[in-house]
């Protein structure tokens, strides 16, 4: 079973002035144990390039790659899975090419997270808990009372995602979660590993709390 603490999203439009694969090294340095590739803008050939790239560089760290929307990518690279929202190629169709690779499913609601557990996505992102400017199509955020209900009922991993910052997480560990993911707040520091630290620090705190209470 999957096992992560720290998810960590591309987000190049974030930091214009330094490149992709320099603050994903770094992310992944400061304690970040799966990686994302999301590219809404670029062509597909560009999006390959920037794959090959982090498929090159997750497999130096031993880290899991991940491709979002994009299954012939994913594939191309042998990375390790996809992630997929409501609106991509349905689940069970997904499964057929991506044989026993990762899927990941963004979910909204707790009939998705059901849907997702059933049909056999290997993990669901639970968001988007706050409000969020990463992406254009963004839905309102579920907040904390739709995490709390994942917490309740959903057996698979799943990782809360949207707008969380150094600031919240300590809400959302507080409601069960255990692990978060993350784009702007680490890609957009100007001290990427750091930050990732931080976050790693904060969620191991919470770890520590719930063994001992």
């Amino acid at each position: 079973m999957l096992n992560f603490r720290l998810y960590v999203i591309t987000g190049e439009e974030f930091h214009p002035n330094r490149s992709m694969l320099e603050v994903m090294r770094e992310a992944i340095e400061g304690g970040a144990n799966i990686i994302q590739l999301r590219d809404k803008k670029s062509s597909k050939k560009e999006i390959l390039e920037k794959a090959k790239s982090l498929r090159q560089l997750t497999k130096e760290y031993n880290v899991p790659f991940i491709v979002n929307d994009h299954i012939d990518i994913a594939l191309s690279v042998d990375a390790d899975g996809v992630h997929l929202g409501q609106d991509d190629l349905p689940l069970v169709e997904a499964r057929k090419l991506m044989k026993d690779k990762i899927i990941g499913i963004s979910t909204h609601s707790i009939d998705q997270a059901r849907a997702a557990e059933k049909n056999g996505a290997d993990y669901i992102g639970v968001g988007p808990i706050f409000p969020t400017q990463t992406k254009e199509d963004v839905v309102d955020p579920v907040t904390i009372t739709y995490l709390k209900e994942v917490v309740e009922e959903i057996k698979i991993p799943f990782v809360p995602i949207g707008g969380i910052k150094l600031h919240n997480v300590d809400d959302v560990l507080q409601a069960g979660g255990t692990s978060v993911c993350v784009v702007s707040e680490v890609v957009g520091s100007p001290d990427v590993k750091a930050t990732c630290e931080a976050f790693i620090r904060k969620i191991k705190e919470r770890e520590s709390y719930e063994i001992n209470r």
